[in-house]
């Protein structure tokens, strides 16, 4: 096909076909004649790739080159996992040497029993456990315990997904997106388990107001018995 039936199949303009070439996003076509080239299949899979990144999951066109470059170089399977989580998480490289706030992650392996490797997520986990606790709050084991155990199961399913793909296009949009929306996912489950937790919790404690000894507002008042004349 060439440029014009293209860009009608993935709704992408020219314009912005061309610049995605330009910018090594796009692999370039066969060229047919000094100003024309055929495109393929695989380069209506890689606009699709290159929208759902930009338009879902918000990423800008230096970390789509990143990540579509690792796939373009033949990069294994578990590595192009690790930089999508990387990159559409937003994990830092704080403590990358590993020889530091390595005890959140050394605890949820053996809580767990995961592979004991280092990995990026383990490395942010070691530095968010460790920034909590600067600020005075605190993450007990039995709490690591709950979320990884509740999370354990949710990350199966999510992985999982990404093992049907062998167009690795195909498995870079099944993880990238899926990560993104599954994240965003838990995040609000979590909230509306809270604000669950919360009605159940307060709704039946009323404000005594500024008179702490005054009787709660659910519990009526026994008329004064009357005065003997």
């Amino acid at each position: 096909m060439q440029l014009k039936e293209l860009s009608e199949r993935t709704a992408v303009t020219p314009a912005s076909i061309k610049y995605y070439l330009r910018e090594g996003l796009l692999p370039a076509g066969e060229s047919v004649h000094p100003t024309r080239s055929q495109y393929s299949d695989q380069h209506v899979g890689r606009l699709k790739l290159i929208q759902a990144l930009r338009q879902v999951v918000g990423l800008n066109i230096g970390q789509i080159r990143g990540i579509v470059g690792l796939a373009d170089g033949g990069a294994p399977r578990l590595e192009l996992l690790a930089a999508v989580q990387r990159t559409v998480l937003g994990l830092d490289g704080a403590d990358d040497d590993g020889t530091s706030g390595t005890e959140p992650g050394d605890a949820v392996v053996r809580l767990r029993n995961w592979p004991d490797a280092r990995s990026d997520a383990r490395t942010a986990l070691n530095a968010h456990v460790a920034h909590m606790a600067d600020l005075g709050v605190p993450v007990p084991l039995e709490l690591l315990d709950a979320y990884s155990s509740a999370l354990d199961a949710v990350a199966n399913l999510d992985i999982s997904a990404t093992v049907a793909p062998r167009d690795v296009d195909e498995l870079i949009l099944t993880a990238a997106v899926g990560m993104h929306l599954h994240s965003e996912l838990v995040r609000r489950l979590l909230a509306f388990a809270q604000a669950s937790h919360g009605i159940r919790r307060y709704e039946t404690e009323t404000d005594l107001g500024p008179n702490d000894n005054a009787p709660p507002r659910n519990v009526r008042e026994r008329p004064a018995p009357p005065r003997k004349t």
